[in-house]
């Protein structure tokens, strides 16, 4: 079986990540894999260990060339089907462009914002099978009109391995500022404003030394529907009550200006840093004390997955696929998306708590284990191909391809 995949992230984390576990896992499994990506980008550079790479500009949705580029790339390959993992473009015009040679497409889709059931309809309409990445979006999916006939749920993985190291200390402190992360042992002792002392994410052993209070990471796109601001609005009444508290924003995007412009018109810049992009970051996310991600979108959530491998506890919002990867109760907390008391009241009464957090941390791992692993996914999305190849004819043509 030979597959083309396409894909336009430019950095690896997200969809691009899924993608590159997808890859190492067909090649395990005999599958000839192909890649189109943007030129230079993260995902080109690991995924050519497990597939033939072709690097061609995607410039978004209303890139057509990208119709033709992809052509060319699909003459060269000879796929047996298709796979677009990307919008930026390719949802659509990597449609069309396998349409036009005859090649069945699958199209996955990873965001569970709602569409006109017109739009949809188009859309939709040029995909063989269509893979939704958590129930949540399949809702989202079944309610545009389309039929279960296409629909397909397979979800998104994590490896837990790099996860499960524990908490770099030293990085920490660098991170933090001035830390003194030489001491032993996996928590951290009692501190002004977190009188219950020690973190959920540090496995025993990790070497996590002191820091001055609770940590907060949000490990996120800089976007509008992650709901940064959200946690943003509940940090004064936080540092009412635990004055020590550090909050994290790991990720990158157009809101990284604005949020540093608000954080310092706050008065927050000794406790809100914007990380940016780090490739560490399974080093560093188990040092958190809590992940919060209060998005008012969200299809699944990869970093929730990371989180729960690193052993660290959740509050998100209750939305899209968050409820699968976020079982309240028992691996975090899901609080209405927007409502910032209910967010403050989760964060601080989990902080508060620690051993409520080691048992959410540890029933998180096990989550993971047990319904996110890159395996399952791999054989999720093989079974489509298998299905589709096994008798399928594409979906409909293209008029005057």
């Amino acid at each position: 079986m030979k597959v083309l995949h396409v894909e336009g992230g430019a950095e690896l984390y997200g969809g691009a990540q899924q993608v590159l576990y997808l890859l190492e896992g067909l090649a395990g499994c005999g599958v000839d894999s192909h890649l189109a990506c943007r030129p230079g980008c993260a995902l080109a550079r690991h995924a050519a260990a497990f597939a033939q790479v072709h690097e061609i500009p995607m410039g978004g949705d209303l890139d057509v060339g990208i119709i033709a580029r992809l052509g060319r790339v699909i003459r060269t390959a000879q796929p047996d089907l298709v796979h677009l993992h990307s919008r930026i473009g390719a949802d659509v015009m990597g449609a069309i462009a396998a349409r036009r040679a005859g090649i069945p497409v699958v199209h996955t889709r990873r965001v569970d914002n709602p569409e006109p059931r017109w739009l949809a309809a188009a859309k939709y309409g040029l995909h063989d099978r269509v893979i939704a990445i958590s129930e949540g979006i399949a809702r989202v999916l079944r309610a545009t009109g389309m039929a279960e006939a296409k629909l397909r749920v397979v979800r998104s993985a994590v490896d837990a391995r790099p996860y499960t190291g524990g908490c770099d200390g030293a990085t920490l402190a660098g991170v933090l500022g001035g830390l003194d992360a030489a001491a032993p042992g996996p928590d951290r002792g009692p501190s002004a404003g977190s009188p219950s002392g020690s973190p959920s994410g540090a496995p025993s052993g990790s070497g996590r030394g002191p820091a001055p209070g609770p940590v907060i990471a949000v490990v996120a796109q800089l976007i509008e529907r992650k709901g940064h601001r959200f946690l943003l609005q509940a940090l004064p009444d936080i540092l009412a009550a635990l004055p020590d508290v550090q909050v994290l924003f790991f990720g990158k995007g157009p809101l990284a200006g604005p949020l540093q412009e608000r954080i310092d018109r706050d008065g927050l810049a000794a406790h809100v840093r914007l990380m940016g992009y780090r490739e560490d970051l399974p080093r560093l996310l188990p040092c958190m004390d809590l992940l919060v991600h209060p998005a008012t979108l969200e299809g699944l959530g990869v970093s929730l997955l990371q989180a729960s491998a690193a052993g660290v506890p959740i509050i998100a919002s209750r939305v899209g696929g968050i409820p699968e990867a976020v079982h309240d109760g028992e691996n975090g907390r899901l609080v209405p998306a927007g409502d910032v008391a209910a967010l403050r009241a989760a964060i601080l009464a989990l902080l508060a708590n620690a051993g409520l957090r080691r048992r959410m941390g540890a029933a998180g791992r096990a989550l993971v284990a047990r319904e996110f692993s890159v395996a399952r996914m791999v054989a999720g999305n093989l079974a489509v191909y298998r299905e589709l190849l096994a008798g399928a004819a594409p979906a409909t043509s293209v008029a005057g391809a």
